[in-house]
């Protein structure tokens, strides 16, 4: 099994809503027997809460459940995760943070690193946005969950 692991600060707008949506993209291309998602975020701010009630709406309008409950980051993630992926640059940072010595370092990428129609670096936080920002994180979450898919598919050979 293939495990994905999408990490925002407080796992309750961009981690929950990449997790909805690759594991869609996952069901679609019947691969849910090989890759398994989770969610996590840097900080605890929000730890045992559902995702956000304005991403969770947006989601939902496209088709996506977000059915996560938040929990933050732990150091044993790094080891039971194939493929850590980071919202932004402040997320990756504090993700290799926690690995000083580098052990785990091949295993953690930014989201935006697999878009191929998004010319963003990072996937901007919508919390103190409007509407337009929740729908803005998805164009881009649904861009580079389609290249990250496309990169486990042709790494692992599915």
């Amino acid at each position: 099994m293939i495990k994905v692991l999408f990490v925002c600060l407080g796992n309750i707008c961009r981690s929950p809503a990449a997790e909805g949506v690759m594991n869609k993209y996952i069901d679609i291309h019947n691969l849910s027997s090989y890759i398994q998602c989770d969610s996590a975020g840097t900080s605890s701010y929000h730890s045992g809460s559902k995702a956000d009630s304005r991403m969770r709406n947006t989601a939902i309008k496209r088709g996506y459940d977000l059915l996560s409950i938040s929990r933050q980051l732990q150091y044993d993630d790094l080891i039971h995760f194939d493929y850590i992926i980071a919202m932004d640059d402040s997320n990756f940072h504090n993700i290799r943070y926690l690995d000083p010595e580098g052990t785990f370092h091949h295993k953690v990428f930014r989201l935006c690193d697999f878009c191929s129609d998004t010319s963003t670096r990072e996937v901007p936080d919508p919390y103190y946005g409007g509407d337009q920002g929740f729908e803005r994180v998805l164009n881009i979450l649904e861009d580079g969950c389609n290249g990250l898919l496309s990169r486990i598919r042709e790494e692992e050979k599915l």
